[in-house]
């Protein structure tokens, strides 16, 4: 039985951060799902050696485009694919790198290579992979935050708020698209065995068992969530009225959040009032 939602004829599918971790793991269960790829990362020895063993094991037409996101001239050469390659249908925004030191412990310079990547790249490839989507007569995109998005917390602070704009563009994304044809998905991994933790300073050894997925079930969750039509995907969430009600609330908000008067809480007097703050 085939894994491609029915009624979903799947097109090319361009996946940044493909070289390793979670983007090799999309590549390999994009191509399995009957979609060509076209591959982004910096790395292209580990594109080219993923792109050959994908054609040999799936069939499927895997090119490589080998990129810099984290420089102008990178991310301006995949904004033009995405704008010019018709047959892509659909954009996995994967590539990112994290932090864990404390705000007093971290490098200024690094944290602005953070935001020019998990912010500034994203940002840039949808918006020229939506257009284009639309254009074509939908797609899809797949936006790969963290749940520190929601519990900022946990790591770094300027990687928390750069998967919270993941999450908060998303929400617009799909608000301001879905009518048009474009579906969005943000996913928000928790701790996921790849070289992420290397690279950001705290290998993934260290941290609990019980807390830490494959990267392949990750990645196999988030297309069960996919295809079951979910907007956020928290792969190891077991409840999911949790994330349910936490919407809710933030839907309950909405009215409360701009009104001519302060709250009454504040014990202000209204403009002209007699009140002792004079």
């Amino acid at each position: 039985m085939s894994n491609t939602p029915l009624g979903n004829i799947p097109g090319r599918a361009l996946v940044t951060g493909a070289s390793s971790g979670i983007g090799a793991r999309y590549a390999h269960h994009l191509a399995l799902r009957g979609h060509d790829l076209t591959l982004v990362a910096r790395n292209v020895e580990r594109l080219e050696t993923l792109a050959a063993r994908l054609r040999a094991e799936t069939g499927r037409d895997v090119r490589v485009l080998p990129a810099d996101l984290s420089r102008t001239d990178g991310v301006q050469r995949v904004a033009q694919t995405l704008r010019e390659d018709d047959s892509l249908t659909l954009l996995v925004n994967n590539a990112g790198i994290g932090a864990v030191a404390p705000l007093l412990q971290s490098e200024p310079g690094q944290m602005q290579a953070m935001i020019d990547l998990n912010i500034s790249a994203l940002t840039h490839l949808t918006m020229a992979a939506a257009p284009a989507f639309v254009a074509r007569g939908g797609g899809t995109i797949i936006n790969i935050a963290s749940i520190v998005g929601l519990h900022p917390e946990l790591l770094n602070g300027v990687y928390g708020a750069s998967k919270a704009y993941v999450l908060a563009y998303s929400q617009s994304l799909r608000h301001e698209l879905a009518d048009k044809g474009l579906r969005v998905q943000a996913v928000l991994p928790g701790a996921t065995g790849t070289e992420f933790w290397d690279l950001a300073g705290k290998p993934a050894s260290e941290l609990p068992s019980a807390m830490v997925m494959s990267a392949d079930d990750m990645v196999r969750s988030a297309l069960a969530g996919l295809d079951q039509g979910e907007f956020v995907t928290i792969p190891s969430l077991t409840d999911p009225t949790l994330l349910e009600r936490l919407e809710a609330a933030r839907q309950a908000l909405g009215p409360e959040l701009s009104r001519n008067t302060p709250a009454a809480r504040y014990g202000l007097q209204a403009p002209g009032g007699t009140g002792t703050n004079g």
